[in-house]
């Protein structure tokens, strides 16, 4: 009866050790999977990274020549309406220095208003 009783405990420790194997490969096999899984995930970001990169300066050299375009126009603009305004100075020059100084030379003695009201 011994010898049957070793030979039972000994293929329950053999089925142990073969479960055992088992479970390790599982494990062993999960982590590689998770491993392949991040990896892959990984290659796909970058992917969309280049394609949203790509596309964003697509978008970005289109619209760059409108802003040279709108930059253009507003010196242009700016050119027009500071010659304007030279154009204005010169022109008005002379008569806003006349009337500056006739009113600083020419000066009319008078008694100010509420003098006027007070002694009336």
């Amino acid at each position: 009866m011994s010898a049957q009783q070793s030979q039972g405990i000994q293929t329950l420790l053999e089925a142990e050790k073969e479960a055992a194997k088992i479970v390790e490969q599982a494990r062993q096999y999960r982590v590689q999977k998770l491993r392949d899984a991040r990896s892959e995930a990984g290659k796909e970001i970058d992917e969309y990274k280049k394609a949203k990169e790509q596309e964003f300066k697509a978008f970005e050299s289109s619209h760059a020549g409108n802003t040279t375009n709108a930059q253009t126009a507003v010196d242009k603009e700016t050119e027009v309406n500071l010659k304007a305004i030279n154009d204005s100075f010169g022109k008005n020059k002379d008569a806003v220095v006349k009337k500056l100084l006739d009113r600083v030379v020419l000066v009319k003695p008078e008694l100010h208003r509420n003098l006027k009201k007070v002694q009336a």
